[in-house]
C-alpha cells in the first residue's frame, strides 16, 4: 500500500470514531475515543517515519 493510503486510513477511522461518538453516544465515550485517536495519531506518525527513513535510504544507495 501506499503511504498516502494508510495515512488517508488512519485519518479516516480518527474522523469516523469521533462522529459516531457524537452522534449516536452523545459524547458519552469521550475518554476512550481520545484515547484511540492518540493510539493511531502515533501509529501513523510511526509509519510515516519509518517510511520516509527507508525511503531515504534507498536514495542514498542509488546515488
Amino acid at each position: 500500500m501506499k503511504t498516502y493510503t494508510v495515512l488517508f486510513i488512519f485519518i479516516l477511522l480518527m474522523h469516523t470514531m469521533t462522529l459516531v461518538n457524537v452522534t449516536l453516544f452523545d459524547g458519552e465515550w469521550n475518554g476512550i475515543v481520545i484515547w484511540a485517536s492518540s493510539i493511531l495519531f502515533l501509529a501513523a506518525v510511526f509509519f510515516h517515519a519509518a517510511e520516509y527513513q527507508a525511503h531515504r535510504k534507498h536514495k542514498k544507495k542509488n546515488q
